[in-house]
């Protein structure tokens, strides 16, 4: 069976070396391998979010695309396009905004990071924030669905995206029947992390970064200005903390590697081993310079490419999956109605209590008890995915009947498990845990 992976690109200008071994080089060797199915899209829709100059979007866009194009992405193995080149998209997002909860959307990281911020500065708790910044999960979301992703590789700062996908994917597939995939975040635990020029992470927002495509010279002088320390030639040099060390792994072989961490041990002169790193780097980046430089030449070429893969999304998937959606909720020609009170109205069915379980950025396990858009019980955080389930089960099977204390805390036996929602008191809790069992009976 194809597995389905999806992966969104922000353009936001040439990456530099952390994004290269962090993101790009990963996920080109992870599109070619035997039995997967994969679609690299540019974000550009999303960088409106934040960027509105239209040069620099155009721009970015053109770099981006040419820099994973130089890196091995194969537009004829893989899936690529623009985001804005597929406008079912933004069709998709209406659909899926008229079942998204806004509480949920209320607790989106970047849109509660903002609120804080404004907070903080004793202003408006909206001031500067844009309906688009706080519908970006939704967008997100489309993205996702459009295609029926299955796993999405995201930051661990990400996975709550992925969760309000499933979210949204569910509340329509209850409604309107079984059409989306609910998809999986794929959080690579071991993604390597580069270190920049001044030692901390590789960032553009830190102004410590090694541009990917920089010319060989501009290269060399950039590594030789990474810090290092004061140890002259002949002192023994510890590689645990050294960025130079970190960069130079990132890029050797293994043998290269141990060859290296011997001659930090026999005192390598930093000068010289500034030297090795920008040689074993550059042997590396030289051939991806020479075509990117060629990709981005010919903005004409890659304007092809990214049309013609959108295109191809558009008549073969997109499109369909959109018509069959459009029918779903009722956007149907008006000469395949029935006659006015010929048929009754289908009977809404009533919304079920349902559990959500989740990790969040702490590594811990949750779960969450709603119904539709009320939370009714917020579980605690669980070492592991099993002790969450385990109390899930016993709530959903009925097996325990959870006790609940005056602060609005549920317990099983002993142990305390979530706390009651907003509103909700111990016999509301109760009752929809019965209607569960009642439904599974």
């Amino acid at each position: 069976m194809t597995l389905r992976v999806l992966t969104g690109i922000k353009p936001t200008g040439v990456p530099h070396l952390g994004n290269y071994v962090g993101a790009i080089r990963p996920a080109v060797v992870a599109s070619q391998a035997e039995g997967v199915d994969s679609y690299f899209f540019l974000a550009d829709y999303h960088a409106l979010i934040s960027t509105q100059d239209p040069l620099r979007v155009q721009r970015s866009t053109l770099e981006v695309a040419a820099s994973w194009m130089a890196c091995g992405l194969d537009p004829e193995k893989v899936a690529f396009y623009r985001q804005s080149d597929v406008p079912e998209t933004t069709e998709l997002t209406w659909l899926l905004t008229c079942v998204a909860g806004k509480g949920l959307l209320n607790r989106a990281h970047a849109y509660k990071a903002a609120v804080d911020r404004n907070r903080a500065e004793g202003v408006d708790e909206d001031a500067g924030v844009t309906a688009g910044l706080y519908m970006y999960p939704v967008l997100m979301a489309a993205d996702i669905l459009l295609f029926n992703a299955q796993r999405v590789p995201v930051g661990r700062d990400q996975v709550q995206h992925i969760e309000m996908a499933r979210d949204f994917a569910q509340r329509f597939n209850h409604i309107y029947g079984e059409h989306f995939t609910l998809p999986e975040a794929a959080v690579e635990e071991q993604v390597a992390t580069l270190p920049g020029l001044d030692g901390r992470k590789m960032s553009k927002s830190y102004d410590n970064v090694i541009p990917l495509f920089a010319p060989r010279d501009e290269l060399r002088r950039v590594v030789f200005s990474i810090l290092t320390d004061s140890r002259a030639p002949g002192e023994p040099k510890d590689t645990e903390g050294s960025p130079l060390f970190q960069l130079y792994q990132a890029f050797a072989s293994a043998g290269e590697t141990a060859a290296m961490r011997a001659a930090y041990a026999e005192g390598i002169a930093w000068g010289e081993a500034k030297e090795r790193l920008f040689e074993r780097i550059d042997a590396e980046l030289a051939p991806l310079r020479e075509r990117y430089q060629a990709l981005v030449a010919d903005p004409a070429g890659i304007e092809r490419v990214l049309r013609t893969g959108g295109e191809r999304l558009r008549d073969e998937q997109a499109r369909p999956f959109l018509a069959r959606l459009r029918d779903a909720v009722g956007l149907r020609s008006l000469a395949s109605a029935s006659h006015a009170g010929a048929e009754a109205a289908p009977v809404a069915k009533p919304v079920l209590p349902a559990f959500k379980q989740y990790r969040e950025a702490d590594g811990r396990f949750h779960f969450k008890l709603v119904e539709g858009d009320r939370l009714l019980l917020q579980g605690d955080g669980f070492g592991s995915p099993r002790d969450c389930g385990r109390v899930v089960g016993l709530l959903k099977s009925g097996a325990a009947m959870p006790r609940v204390d005056d602060d609005g805390r549920v317990w099983l036996d002993d142990a305390a498990v979530g706390a009651l929602g907003d509103g909700v008191d111990a016999d509301a809790l109760r009752a929809a845990l019965a209607r569960l069992v009642e439904a599974a009976a």
